[in-house]
């Protein structure tokens, strides 16, 4: 179901007031910045549990919620058997939902996460008998994994790390991760807020990083002895692959142009050099890009021959769709404004999408039954 009107109406209010006191420089889906203009293809809205259809073909049915009332979710991961795990950014827990009833059992909470700004318990990756989490600790963003299932039952083991020393800030954290076709573990990152992290090759700030599962630098990495497989990023929250195998990743920009970008080992992708379609010799120029006030993307999957992406500030799901390598259309939105900030989007195999809301991390306007993970058909 949609959100009342009435909390429309407030977030509208709070809207203009931010427009009114506060700056938009900094923060990941900057709150309050007044829309630029844009040519973007867009969908008009349908109503709740119907069908949307976007000009060049693209359709998307919300088929029901599988659950609500979940507290700054974010990352999200798929089970053997098809129940999901959701981690709490803010509580740093973890949930497990039953991927059928929508039932909610806690895992409890991950130790060792120090949430605050955009930081906290974030992305989730699942691979035999661990769970994977990128987390905010006290001194750096790192990635651990703990023991589930088997022995352990509903209960996660002591969280071992994988990888440490990626920097932190109040902003930019990244979070998402994923294990790649190849079976690498793979992470995008952000620079913090210090801009000049994304172009150091030494930090692992700014960055898409691919690993072992054990943290160890992948067989065939673009720089020998270290994680880092792309670099020039600004903030990646969204990474999958294509039926080819080929990696995308979206990239929140500053005040300009937010982006999706096919990633390739080795290549620099401009940032803070180039925000959006540059031009410029030795950068890598987006496959699609959107005004910051359409998008802010966060999470994204790839289902039917197109990227899904899901937008905060924008408040809708994008679809892109390829033809290879390349953009074979125009950019459609879905379910604009219909359920507030999105922030993750898991393929469930088919045309099926888990399409995570995030009204409770500080930035949206909750509204009853906030948040919730939504079950979507996509074409």
């Amino acid at each position: 179901m949609s959100r009342p009107a009435v909390v429309k109406a407030l977030w509208g209010a709070a809207v203009l007031a931010l427009v009114a006191g506060c700056s938009s420089g900094g923060t990941e889906d900057r709150p309050g910045t007044a829309p630029p203009t844009s040519a973007s293809a867009s969908a008009t809205a349908s109503p709740s549990g119907s069908a949307a259809t976007a000009p060049a073909g693209g359709r998307v049915a919300l088929t029901g919620t599988l659950t609500e009332g979940l507290k700054s979710p974010w990352g999200l991961a798929e089970l053997p058997g098809g129940d999901l795990l959701v981690s709490s950014r803010d509580e740093r827990t973890i949930t497990k939902v039953d991927g059928r009833t929508g039932a909610k059992t806690s895992l409890g909470e991950v130790p060792g996460v120090v949430p605050g700004g955009e930081g906290g318990l974030m992305g989730l990756a699942v691979r035999d008998g661990w769970v994977y989490a990128y987390l905010t600790a006290e001194s750096d963003n790192r990635i651990v994994r703990m023991r589930y299932g088997g022995a352990e039952g509903d209960r996660l083991g002591v969280p071992q790390p994988v990888l440490t020393g990626i920097p932190k800030g109040v902003v930019h954290n990244g979070g998402r991760i994923a294990f790649g076709p190849d079976r690498m573990l793979y992470a995008g990152t952000g620079e913090t807020g210090r801009t000049g992290l994304a172009q150091d090759r030494e930090s692992l700030g700014g960055k898409i990083l691919r690993m072992t599962p054990e943290g160890r630098p992948a067989p065939g990495n673009p720089f020998p002895g270290s994680v880092v497989y792309s670099y020039g990023h600004r903030n990646v929250q969204g990474i999958a692959w294509d039926d080819e195998g080929r990696l995308w990743a979206a990239e929140f920009g500053q005040n300009t142009w937010d982006e999706l970008n096919l990633v390739e080992p080795g290549k620099n992708y401009g940032w803070p050099e180039a925000e959006g379609r540059a031009g410029k010799a030795g950068f890598v120029d987006p496959v699609a890009q959107w005004p910051t006030s359409e998008a802010s993307p966060s999470g994204i999957a790839y289902a039917r021959g197109a990227i899904w992406m899901a937008g905060l500030r924008g408040e809708r799901l994008w679809r892109v769709p390829l033809a290879g390598a390349e953009r074979s259309g125009d950019p459609q939105a879905f379910l604009s404004e219909e359920y507030g900030r999105l922030r993750t989007v898991l393929a469930g195999g088919g045309g099926r999408l888990w399409l995570v809301t995030s009204e409770t991390d500080g930035r949206g306007t909750p509204g009853p039954g906030d948040d919730r993970i939504l079950r979507l058909e996509v074409s």
